[in-house]
């Protein structure tokens, strides 16, 4: 895989704030609507299969869920929850939201409102005595992404589609990006100890080296969606411009508000976060942590540009002391 590397144009917000995906390209995203995700899994073995990726684990069941995988890493680049919430663990998740609409509180993150249709009907539905929360996470393929920042060989691209891909053949599996995901999203596919990269034919294919969701960017090129949102039976998963998306997203927030899910809130749709938005969006039925989700997201190179003016004003300092002392001693 070694299509164009677009230009990085660093801005005042981190490294890749402002990376460019092609003149004219629009950005492509997903929008995960989770109130309708009936936990098939059928996005799971989409892009399994599509992708070849190994099995994770053994197939068994978890005793903490009705889940088998647990959670994204690098066998499994789509991972579908199970959360089991009792009625009054749905009322807190409803309180909370009604604090945020109260406040005018941002329901995510600042100018993200959640704030109800004018007249809508607020009375909430009849509450049934348990529900799952089920949620098909994936790579946010964020603005600010810190995997790209730290990428020591170029193993990570900024693609024309705004989506950020792992090329395996360029990957020397340092592990570095693993580390500066701040959602724990991509990791090195191994047994868990630190082994160089195999080049050698292996079983398992790219071991050693970090992997993750691609947006399926083989796809893409061809003029296909990702295999994840063309599986999924109920749209839970839909795929297009991020910015049709980010729309789509706030009018079904509006749209619940009004049927009284105050519950329901925006994770990623917005642009003044940690990471600077997102290309994958979610409408939640809960607290972000409740998915495995932090709540405030912060690419860990956000601040690399200051930092570095302060080690070149420190350096500067260090440089003036010491040609100062140099000079003194030679009086």
């Amino acid at each position: 895989m070694t299509p164009p590397l677009p230009p990085l144009l660093a801005g005042p917000e981190g490294p890749a704030a402002d990376a460019g995906w092609g003149a004219g390209t629009e950005r492509k995203g997903f929008f995960t609507d989770t109130s309708i995700c009936i936990g098939c899994k059928a996005c799971e073995v989409a892009c399994k299969e599509w992708n070849r990726n190994p099995v994770d684990g053994d197939l068994e069941i978890l005793g903490s869920s009705y889940d088998n995988t647990g959670a994204l890493g690098a066998n499994t680049w789509r991972h579908v929850a199970f959360v089991e919430q009792s009625k009054d663990r749905i009322e807190e998740a409803r309180e909370s939201g009604r604090r945020l609409v109260s406040l005018g509180m941002p329901s995510i993150g600042p100018k993200e409102r959640a704030v109800p249709a004018a007249g809508a009907d607020t009375t909430p539905p009849d509450t049934p005595e348990f529900r799952w929360l089920m949620s098909s996470d994936v790579c946010k393929h964020c603005t600010n992404a810190g995997c790209l920042d730290v990428c020591p060989t170029g193993a990570i691209f900024r693609s024309e589609f705004g989506s950020v891909v792992v090329q395996s053949d360029v990957c020397n599996g340092c592990g570095t990006c693993v580390g500066a995901c701040p959602f724990g999203v991509i990791e090195r596919r191994d047994d868990g100890t630190v082994s160089a990269k195999v080049d050698r034919e292996e079983p398992v294919p790219h071991r050693g080296t970090a992997n993750k969701c691609t947006l399926c960017y083989d796809r893409l090129v061809d003029g296909e969606q990702p295999a994840c949102s063309a599986t999924c039976p109920t749209q839970s998963i839909t795929f297009g411009d991020r910015e049709d998306l980010v729309e789509e997203a706030r009018a079904r927030l509006a749209q619940m508000h009004s049927q009284g899910r105050t519950e329901a809130r925006l994770y990623g749709a917005n642009s003044d976060d940690g990471v600077g938005g997102t290309g994958s969006v979610f409408l939640l039925l809960d607290e972000p942590e409740v998915y495995g989700l932090p709540p405030d997201p912060q690419v860990p190179t956000k601040d690399m540009p200051m930092m570095m003016r302060q080690v070149g004003v420190a350096a500067l300092g260090m440089a003036a002391a010491t040609a100062l002392a140099f000079l003194g001693a030679r009086r």
